[in-house]
């Protein structure tokens, strides 16, 4: 429970300083709301009535305030642009970018585990040294660069996938697996590389131990040392890196989301944003640092469970 206490108080700390952030850098940005409003040809009569009936004439302590008590409530504000409530457009967007995360992290997962176990049995072998290389090669690909790429070769010269769009899950689930694909596998690329080189550093560092090596003596089969005693304890540093990455791969899809035209929040939050229409942004932001904080908590949860140490520690503190 203390350690419970002390996330939750983590929390709520991590969600003050962002959303207080978010408000002052979006408040330094030129032009506001109320000139996208009144338009080029508005006049500034028109500008200095939606800044006051928005509200944005108040200093800015007092409009985070003002916000900040109402988000308390749940009501994160409304569009400016078409007076949607931003929860209301948030919830909307909001399976589909959880979709397109848990897809790539699922990809990440499926093919990287494989073969990090694959190169651990022979470190320095041509399989090894191959995927290290290709690894290495895969994480110095911006994603933007990589769709595009995929774009070029899978949706438009083969036709596999399509470049834009896709059909709603519980409309057809496997058409929205086959359309969300090429998004995914943007995503998962780069987790891809970092999962393959952590979890065969750490699988060929725990072959190395000393009840490893008491297994072989017994004369135990190599695939069973290797999946049943070795690959659990490998997996720490996996599960932490993965859990932390759900929180950077948030960000990385807004530019997917964007390039895909996928109606998540990511492009969501860049549509106001290229709007100058910043409550929603405000909103999105909430949303994504508590999303962060929480997928961390989790991680921590089950990081506890995996390793028996940590646990009997925080049962002592």
């Amino acid at each position: 429970m203390r350690f419970v206490r002390k996330k939750l108080v983590q929390l709520l700390l991590v969600l003050l300083a962002v959303t207080f952030l978010s408000f002052f850098f979006l408040n330094l940005l030129p032009g506001n709301t109320a000139q996208v409003l009144c338009g080029a040809g508005g006049g500034p009569e028109c500008v200095e009535q939606k800044t006051k009936e928005l509200g944005l004439d108040k200093p800015l302590p007092v409009r985070y305030g003002e916000w900040l008590r109402d988000a308390v409530t749940g009501d994160l504000g409304a569009s400016a642009r078409n007076q949607q409530p931003v929860w209301e457009a948030i919830k909307q967007r909001m399976p589909v970018t959880i979709e397109l995360l848990i897809y790539s992290q699922f990809i990440a997962l499926a093919v990287s585990i494989p073969l990090a176990i694959i190169a651990a049995q022979r470190p320095g072998g041509i399989f090894d040294r191959v995927s290290t290389s290709v690894a290495f090669a895969l994480l110095s690909v911006p994603n933007f660069i990589l769709a595009i790429v995929l774009i070029l070769i899978f949706a438009v010269n083969l036709g596999w996938f399509p470049a834009t769009g896709y059909a709603e899950f519980f409309t057809d689930p496997i058409k929205n697996l086959h359309d969300l694909f090429l998004p995914a596998l943007t995503l998962a690329v780069a987790e891809m590389a970092v999962y393959l080189r952590l979890l065969r550093t750490d699988l060929i560092a725990t072959l190395q131990e000393d009840y490893i090596m008491m297994a072989k003596a017994k004369g135990l089969p190599s695939r069973r040392i290797l999946l049943r005693h070795a690959f659990r304890p490998s997996t720490f540093s996996l599960v932490t890196v993965a859990g932390l990455n759900m929180g950077r791969l948030i960000g990385g899809t807004f530019i997917v989301e964007v390039i895909f035209a996928i109606n998540g929040i990511g492009k969501y939050v860049v549509d106001s944003i290229l709007a100058r229409d910043y409550i929603p942004v405000q909103g999105g932001v909430v949303i994504i640092a508590v999303g962060y904080v929480l997928i961390n908590f989790a991680v921590d949860m089950f990081y506890a469970v995996l390793d028996p140490r940590i646990r009997h520690a925080r049962a002592l503190a």
